[in-house]
């Protein structure tokens, strides 16, 4: 089979950074930094704080960490712990991505933004000082990446997340043996 993969921004797959209103000490999740766990889909933990300021997300957003080391540590979730029609927030030092209806997948975007086809440059474009490089916006947003049609990304999202879901389930299930 044979499928039209066509060269788009990043930008044009994903709004980056979307706007949400979550007025100022309105009680929410928070995930801070520190919950992410390096090269793992899902968000383990979460805490309810007083909105303050920070990136704020949905359930089927991928934060990103954008600032040295935890990106090169690989802090890339999808978002998952929120209940239906509610607000999360975690640190400023996240970038959110968010598929657009029609145009990208939400699994398959979460794949993509993990995938060193967006992960590595996204490590090189880091300006700032050392210890303290962040992750330029623009340089992710203008990444021109090969994306497939919107069935296919779904193909390909369903499948990957199917074996995170087995690995999930299988340690957890050694997890359960241990004890």
């Amino acid at each position: 089979m044979t499928s039209k993969w066509t060269v788009r921004k990043l930008s044009d797959i994903a709004v980056i950074s979307p706007r949400e209103s979550l007025p100022k000490g309105t009680l929410a999740k928070k995930v801070p930094m520190d919950k992410l766990a390096p090269f793992c889909r899902d968000i383990p933990d979460y805490i309810f704080e007083e909105y303050h300021g920070g990136a704020k997300f949905r359930n089927g957003d991928t934060i990103m960490a954008r600032i040295t080391p935890c990106l090169e540590n690989g802090k890339i979730a999808k978002v998952g712990v929120l209940d239906k029609g509610e607000i999360g927030f975690g640190s400023t030092e996240y970038l959110v991505f968010r598929a657009i209806e029609g145009i990208s997948d939400s699994d398959y975007l979460y794949y993509l933004i993990c995938s060193p086809i967006v992960h590595f440059p996204a490590i090189k474009s880091m300006v700032g000082s050392s210890g303290r490089q962040r992750v330029q916006k623009d340089v992710v947003a203008n990444l021109e990446i090969q994306v497939p049609p919107i069935e296919e990304q779904r193909r390909i999202g369903a499948l990957l997340k199917y074996f995170d879901d087995r690995i999930q389930l299988n340690t957890a299930i050694n997890n359960n043996l241990v004890a």
